[in-house]
């Protein structure tokens, strides 16, 4: 595992630190099985849900495979404003046809900033559904050389060992050189640099450094943990190519 803190660190954190976190972690879990529990005695109607949910075109990866074009923009609007990524496909081309792909598909629509470290960056790239979440953790990018510096508004995937990236992506909220011997940046904020800045951000970071967002929970029971646990996340509300 990389180390924490001033690191991005967007996969499944360590262990939550003993008490009140290690109790919440607890509750967590066994939500979790209860509702999976539920969801297999759920008789005709959890088929039918099952069913339904197994459409969904997020689940199938493999169809997200497009090339990128060689420089393109993705307007996200968000919560708290609009801003533009512009993408240079020579940049990092594995991040900028992964996130082209995720732009286009609709992957990113609902999903929050989850991990916004004042003057450090802003992540996102959980995804509500944790059968999306469980799908693409398994979708495991292989590394791109880092071409570009990780300077103020530049945009990049993170990663938590050698060609292990997936879905999530930080701004940099200021310039962070320390991380361009692991994060390639694909692209950078072009407009509306003051609506990542504006994030909301008094959550923190997630344990064991502190009380935010605990990215296995989040990963694993999606909308219901960020709603019960941390209402307050700013998200994206549409993301698409320009």
């Amino acid at each position: 595992m990389p180390r924490i803190g001033k690191e991005v660190h967007l996969t499944s954190q360590q262990s939550l630190r003993a008490g009140g976190k290690t109790a919440r972690a607890a509750f967590l879990f066994l939500s979790l099985c209860l509702l999976s529990a539920c969801a297999a005695d759920g008789g005709e109607a959890g088929a039918e849900a099952e069913e339904a949910r197994l459409q969904n075109p997020l689940l199938f990866a493999s169809q997200f495979n497009e090339s990128a074009p060689a420089i393109f923009q993705a307007r996200l609007e968000t919560t708290a404003g609009v801003f533009v990524i512009e993408v240079h496909r020579d940049w990092a081309p594995l991040g900028a046809d992964r996130f082209y792909n995720l732009v286009k598909r609709g992957w990113y629509d609902g999903v929050r900033f989850h991990r916004v470290l004042e003057d450090f960056t802003a992540g996102f790239g959980i995804h509500d559904d944790p059968y999306v979440n469980r799908v693409w953790q398994s979708e495991l990018l292989a590394d791109d050389p880092v071409t570009q510096s990780n300077t103020r508004g530049r945009v990049s995937f993170a990663r938590s060992g050698a060609n292990s990236r997936t879905t999530h992506v930080f701004v940099n909220s200021k310039d962070n050189s320390s991380l361009d011997d692991r994060f390639a940046p694909f692209g950078e904020v072009v407009e509306g640099m003051e609506v990542v800045d504006g994030l909301y951000a008094d959550y923190g970071d997630g344990p064991p450094r502190g009380d935010g967002v605990y990215q296995a929970m989040a990963l694993a029971l999606g909308a219901e943990y960020f709603d019960a646990e941390f209402p307050e996340l700013d998200r994206i509300e549409r993301a698409t190519i320009l």
